[in-house]
């Protein structure tokens, strides 16, 4: 008897097998009962019926409690009315350890609740269709790295100074120096850029702000490439391409998910470079005629003006060229202006908000070096940073994807918190 995995059923039909399960749900009858069966790489339905297997073992299909783990033995049949074609007609089952009291009950929970039994809520049908959209962003990430000359390099969790200035980090003590959990690997990224070309890091990132919205976390993670030799319109057509990979990837490799998910795939089949731009200008008169008379230019976008933008069109949208005032220090000023920066943000449709920022470098040192006194940022905490600017100093480019919120995005999710597998209770505290 061959021992298998519930995705592997279809290959299966007809044959005797048996499965590592834990009981998602059940209901019976006098004759039958249909067990909700799942392993972790997906849900089946097993079916016992009395007459075949005995009083003795009917009984133990019916007094199993939710999340009891077990050996279920049986044919697999072909069944047109799974989501993948097969069922297990249950034979034999070896009860390994049942479940006391499980707290996620079939009825509807809030999302509180949910979130204080994250290491439980996980094992739900949208809990595992959301990681293994997640895992296919970021198994698809690699692929489009790897495959385009990328070398994925890992900054520092902890760090010394900040591409965002110190405001919005955690601090903590480095034995007796000031440290900082990290905001951004993009520095980093931008010394390796410059011994090996085009980089990428994909870790954890930390923001310390309390921020009570659906669309952030106090810890999340982010994909951060840098590219010598790249200038801003380049790097735009890369992160359109990117981003056309990773969802033309989900859709191809997790259709039960997102139909688990309810996810309407029409609006992600459109998502395919090129992508729509505008410059931060004509974002503000756009947002004017829209009958936003919140903002003005120089102030930047909220979740409402970003949604408004993005209702406009079909897939996701670059804003370009943002003044110069509400950007970090580093970003390359346009060549024929001194007001704005040669950077976009990429905006999700349907409410998902900014999943990319990114701009060209500044590389020339003395405009580096102003900008940090600008900033008011320690010379010699960026010392080394300021340090690439003298040493064979080139045009660059990057940009940074925020994991969850496109995760969110892509799944139709709608609350971020579900989008990372176990939230950290900072964000727990500030949803």
């Amino acid at each position: 008897m061959k021992k298998i995995m519930i995705k592997d059923m279809p290959n299966h039909i007809g044959e005797t097998v048996k499965i590592g399960t834990w009981l998602a749900n059940k209901r019976s009858s006098g004759k039958l009962a249909f067990l909700q069966l799942r392993d972790g790489s997906g849900f089946a339905q097993g079916v016992v019926v009395k007459e075949e297997v005995g009083e003795e073992l009917f009984a133990v299909a019916k007094g199993m409690t939710q999340e009891t783990s077990m050996y279920v033995i049986g044919e697999v049949k072909a069944d047109e009315r799974s989501s993948f074609g097969a069922e297990l007609n249950v034979t034999g089952i070896e009860v390994i350890s049942p479940a006391k009291d499980y707290p996620i009950t079939p009825k509807e929970h809030g999302t509180e609740f949910l979130m204080d039994n994250r290491h439980l809520w996980l094992r739900s049908r949208k809990q595992h269709a959301i990681m293994k959209v997640r895992n296919e962003i970021i198994r698809a990430t690699y692929e489009f790295f790897n495959e385009n000359g990328f070398t994925k390099m890992d900054p520092p969790i902890l760090t010394g100074s900040s591409p965002e200035g110190t405001s919005e980090l955690f601090h903590t003590k480095y034995f007796d120096e000031d440290a900082f959990l990290s905001q951004s690997g993009q520095l980093y990224m931008e010394a390796a850029a410059m011994a090996l070309g085009k980089v990428f890091s994909f870790g954890p990132t930390f923001r310390a702000e309390k921020s009570k919205t659906r669309r952030h976390l106090i810890e999340f993670w982010m994909i951060e490439p840098e590219m010598a030799f790249v200038e801003h319109d380049e790097s735009l057509e890369v992160q359109e391409q990117y981003v056309s990979h990773i969802v033309q990837s989900v859709l191809k490799n997790c259709k039960l998910d997102l139909e688990r998910l309810g996810r309407d795939t029409s609006k992600l089949e459109n998502v395919k470079a090129p992508f729509p731009r505008i410059s931060y200008d004509e974002a503000i008169e756009f947002l004017h005629e829209q009958g936003f008379d919140d903002i003005q230019w120089g102030d930047d976008f909220g979740a409402p003006h970003e949604t408004a933008i993005a209702n406009h069109y079909d897939k996701p949208v670059f804003i370009t060229c943002y003044p110069i005032g509400i950007k970090p220090f580093y970003m390359q000023p346009h060549p024929e202006r001194d007001d704005v920066v040669l950077c976009a943000d990429l905006i999700a449709p349907e409410g998902y908000g900014e999943i990319i920022g990114g701009s060209e470098r500044i590389y020339d040192y003395e405009l580096m070096k102003s900008r940090l006194e600008e900033h008011n940022l320690s010379m010699d905490a960026y010392a080394w940073y300021l340090d690439l600017c003298k040493q064979g100093a080139v045009p660059h480019s990057g940009f940074g994807l925020g994991l969850e919120r496109t995760v969110a995005w892509i799944s139709g999710t709608e609350h971020i918190r579900e989008s990372i597998p176990f939230p950290r209770l900072l964000n727990r505290l500030y949803p």
